[in-house]
């Protein structure tokens, strides 16, 4: 399946970036984007740049930026964000700090360079290859990644039974999925990361990894 194929688009539409958008303004992060920020900024931000793998409209490195982060880099599948990302940058007078780019970073790998923290809320359910994806993102972690993930239930795969089906009725390539959490783990253990911080955030889990010498540095 190619990921930026006919189902992208149409799944992740104008419509939604607008209403995420102004969801954020009214209410801030939802979960388990705060939780991840939480976690994140914890750990030390000053000064960090952020690369935001799947960034959507923005929200979470704009909190990022808000919260000590000097720049941030985005890398989305779908350009039906950009309207709503670019807005949401000027509300915010970060323009000048965040750069944006449109494809697929497996496929691409010139889309992004290294970063300190590297983020991806809500994305390794939504891409097929989570392998080539988590080691594409691990490789850029300067110190530290994290990522969203949802339960593997039988509640959770019942629920995307019903999503895929209803995504292949019409006709869209795309499909979510509940990834084995210990072999995405495995993935970015290989890339030199060691967990750090693994905890429920809502139906979520959010983990939080540092790279080896980080940690050997703070100890």
């Amino acid at each position: 399946m190619d990921c930026c194929g006919s189902g992208y688009d149409e799944v992740f539409t104008e419509r939604q970036a607008r209403w995420l958008r102004r969801r954020y303004e009214k209410r801030g992060l939802g979960e388990p984007g705060r939780t991840m920020v939480d976690l994140v900024a914890a750990r030390g931000l000053d000064g960090a740049t952020v690369l935001e793998i799947g960034g959507g409209v923005g929200e979470l490195h704009v909190e990022l930026l808000r919260r000590g982060a000097a720049r941030a880099s985005s890398v989305e599948l779908t350009s039906s964000w950009g309207a709503e990302a670019r807005r949401l940058l000027r509300d915010h007078q970060l323009e000048g700090r965040v750069t944006r780019a449109v494809g697929d970073l497996v496929q691409d790998p010139g889309l992004a360079g290294e970063a300190d923290v590297v983020v991806l809320n809500r994305v390794v359910c939504c891409y097929p290859d989570v392998v080539s994806l988590l080691a594409a993102a691990g490789s850029r972690a300067g110190r530290t990644l994290a990522f969203s993930y949802p339960p593997r239930n039988a509640v959770v795969r019942v629920g995307l039974a019903v999503v895929n089906g209803w995504q292949r009725f019409k006709g869209r390539d795309y499909r979510a999925f509940a990834h084995p959490p210990g072999m995405m783990h495995e993935v970015l253990e290989q890339a030199g990361l060691r967990p750090v911080v693994r905890t429920r955030s809502g139906v979520w889990t959010v983990s939080v990894l540092e790279r080896a010498d980080a940690l050997e540095r703070a100890a």
